[in-house]
């Protein structure tokens, strides 16, 4: 998910801050366009992996990457599909897709990248909930769901590997300005103007929150 909104956020806002990336998103053009004017603007080294998550040989190419490049000390798992309907609106084939990338794909990619981070004693993973995950009622319950096991798989990460040098945060965004809502059923311009958060202060805010060591950053 890093070619635009909160990951692209992510993306601009750690290469500002000295590091280089892997970037993993699905649309080659758009991935290489924000790469490229990220490069001409940070002059950090920006790699790109062309990946659909949702696709078993895709994903196995990004965990291969996790679990092999060891200069990597950081993971933001953001990829994710969102839903607004009620349960029995909802086509249940969606549904079963919303939980393969927001649960399976999010777990396969921590379990890749944690083997390394464990060894050296030192890593970073940050988790993209919602604040969803507190309130199921707000949005689908299938979606508030997939973002409860995150909140609950990050908690069960950093109990198990906090001892042993690993950081973990998991974010749990409400309102944010990005194409999330357009995708999720739900325009944002239905959303009352003051509970819409930019995507830029959100994502300065989770970053201030794990410089503070914030397990939970609402």
């Amino acid at each position: 998910g890093a070619s635009s909104g909160i990951g692209a956020t992510y993306a601009d806002r750690l290469a500002k801050a000295g590091y280089d990336l892997i970037l993993v998103a699905r649309n080659e053009d758009r991935l290489a366009v924000f790469a490229k004017g990220l490069i001409a603007e940070t002059g950090r080294l920006v790699e790109t992996i062309v990946a659909d998550l949702s696709n078993a040989d895709d994903l196995a190419r990004v965990e291969t990457t996790l679990k092999t490049n060891l200069a990597i000390t950081l993971l933001v798992n953001n990829a994710g599909l969102g839903a607004s309907a009620p349960l029995l609106q909802s086509d249940v084939t969606k549904m079963g897709d919303m939980i393969t990338l927001n649960v399976s794909v999010l777990t396969r990619l921590t379990y890749a990248a944690l083997p390394a981070f464990a060894s050296r004693g030192a890593g970073t993973v940050i988790n993209i909930s919602s604040v969803a995950a507190l309130s199921p009622g707000l949005l689908n319950g299938v979606y508030a769901g997939t973002k409860a096991f995150v909140l609950a798989f990050s908690q069960s990460i950093n109990h198990e590997l906090g001892a042993k040098g690993i950081r973990v945060q998991v974010v749990l965004p409400g309102a944010t300005a990005t194409d999330f809502w357009n995708k999720a059923g739900m325009p944002i311009e239905h959303l009352p103007k003051g509970i819409v958060m930019p995507v830029g202060d959100m994502v300065d805010a989770a970053l201030a929150g794990l410089e503070q060591g914030e397990l939970v950053t609402i």
